[in-house]
Parts: structure tokens; C-alpha cells; sequence
């Protein structure tokens, strides 16, 4: 998994959250969430994204080994994916949005450009 943050959970947690969040991102186009969480699910669309331009059985086995839902595979395929096929990358964009009310911690918006 990219980058090192823990996010205050245990492996199994963390992957489990990650799963589910890019899961909801691709599904939605847009989700609001922390500056780190926001960090860690866009270096994770990312990846499914750039799998999912090629499409091949082995790579719609690796994005559906991650992504929850398999109509959120087929969408990544079919509507997701060929959008940025002359792209290198940068298929996310992550906008601050100011501290939460209950507790202070910074917020973020994640959208898929």
C-alpha cells in the first residue's frame, strides 16, 4: 500500500477503510473526508484507475481484488477509465475545506477531475 500513514488503526482496519472509500469515491465521483484519509484513498483510486486503462481479465481480477462493489468495476472499466486514457496520471484532485466542527481535524473533498 502507498504511503505510511497508519490512520490510527490496525492493518486490517485500515485496509478495510481504504477498500470501502475508494470504493464509494469511484461510485460517487466525489466524497468528503480528512486531509489524510483524502491523501492515502487518492493515492489508491489512482492506482485502480491506471489498472483499470488497460483492460484485460487479469487487471478487472486485480481492481475487483480491491473495489467492494462489482458494479463499481464495471463503471471503472467502462466509463472511468477510458475518460482518462490520454492522461499520465492526476486523475484526482484533493480541496481543503477547513477544520471540522466537532473536533478541529482539517477536512478535505476528494473529486475525481
Amino acid at each position: 500500500m502507498p504511503g505510511t500513514r497508519k490512520l490510527g488503526r490496525t492493518t486490517a482496519q485500515r485496509t478495510a477503510m481504504l477498500r470501502a472509500m475508494v470504493t464509494f469515491l469511484l461510485e460517487n465521483g466525489k466524497i468528503e473526508t480528512t486531509v489524510t484519509r483524502a491523501k492515502e484513498v487518492q493515492a489508491m483510486a489512482e492506482k485502480m484507475i491506471t489498472i483499470a486503462k488497460n483492460d484485460t481479465l487479469h487487471n478487472r481480477r486485480l481492481v475487483l481484488a480491491f473495489v467492494t462493489k462489482e458494479a463499481v468495476t464495471c463503471k471503472l472499466f467502462k466509463e472511468i477509465a477510458p475518460k482518462y486514457a490520454d492522461r499520465n496520471g492526476g486523475y484526482t484532485r484533493v480541496t481543503k475545506i477547513g477544520p471540522r466542527r466537532g473536533d478541529g481535524a482539517e477536512m478535505a473533498v476528494i473529486e475525481l477531475i
